[in-house]
């Protein structure tokens, strides 16, 4: 199988910061902000997107579509639940949906079949019968679009960075060169124009954390989308969108990290 996101447009830009859609129900959201606050009318709060999961399952509602309804109507950007801290919301403008999805899908457990959450909670798959405009309609345009800024940002610059590295590997291994820690630094170099540690020393910098603070799961997202958002501005569009076309292909050879927009092909 080939893994692409949900949607069917050209690999590239970011949307902004994003704002939560109702799901089809007609329900409004609000944008998920880092600092919690809200743009619109707040009509919805984390509970409520709870509530409504469950009751859209116990009505038949099909447990895919009331996730991602439910996902539409979350406005927390993070939350700590059961002694356990989740980030929902990356760097103020990306959705990390299936962070999200792993904290709600426990709420309908009895609904799910096994082999179903399996898949979506390691591999990001939806059941094959949800199409990607229905994904778009059930989770809202504009956190589908914060969700296209995570895919982009977060699952591709890492498969890029790692794909850029494979490339600086091989090179190496056929001068007879054995690995090193060098080859990060050197694909670093490549795609953003200096080493990995000048830049995770400008990042700390620019968002204020202590030079030798501990990077936590959520900040290496953060910084990734960082970086990602350097390199869009640090090169021309034909470079960006190769490159990005190059982390995608990267992923569509691992199978492992879907974006659900299965058996769809992507450009170059």
């Amino acid at each position: 199988m080939t893994y692409h996101p949900w949607h069917e447009g050209s690999p590239g830009g970011f949307s902004g910061e994003a704002s939560g859609d109702g799901p089809s129900t007609g329900a409004d959201s609000v944008t998920l902000r880092s600092d919690g606050a809200a743009v619109g009318v707040l009509a919805e709060t984390a509970p409520d997107a709870v509530m409504h999961l469950r009751a859209a399952v116990r009505a038949g509602v099909p447990w895919s579509r009331a996730l991602l309804e439910a996902v539409s109507l979350w406005t927390l950007p993070q939350e700590v639940h059961q002694d356990r801290t989740y980030q929902y919301l990356i760097a103020g403008e990306s959705l990390d949906w299936l962070t999200l999805a792993e904290r709600l899908c426990p709420e309908i457990e009895d609904f799910i079949p096994d082999i179903d959450l399996e898949r979506l909670l390691f591999s990001g798959s939806l059941p094959d019968d949800v199409t990607p405009d229905e994904f778009k309609q059930w989770m809202g345009a504009n956190k589908h679009r914060a969700y296209l800024n995570y895919w982009y940002g977060v699952v591709v610059e890492e498969a890029l960075q790692q794909a850029v590295e494979d490339d600086v590997r091989k090179r190496e291994k056929a001068r007879c060169y054995p690995d090193h820690e060098e080859m990060v630094e050197e694909a670093f170099s490549h795609l953003y124009g200096k080493s990995r540690s000048e830049l995770l020393n400008e990042y700390r910098k620019e968002t204020g954390m202590a030079r030798h603070s501990h990077l936590s799961l959520a900040d290496f997202k953060e910084f990734t989308y960082w970086l990602s958002k350097r390199r869009f501005n640090l090169w021309d569009p034909a470079r960006v969108a190769s490159d990005t076309r190059k982390g995608i292909r990267y992923l569509s050879r691992l199978e492992e990290i879907p974006g659900p927009l299965s058996g769809e092909e992507t450009e170059g």
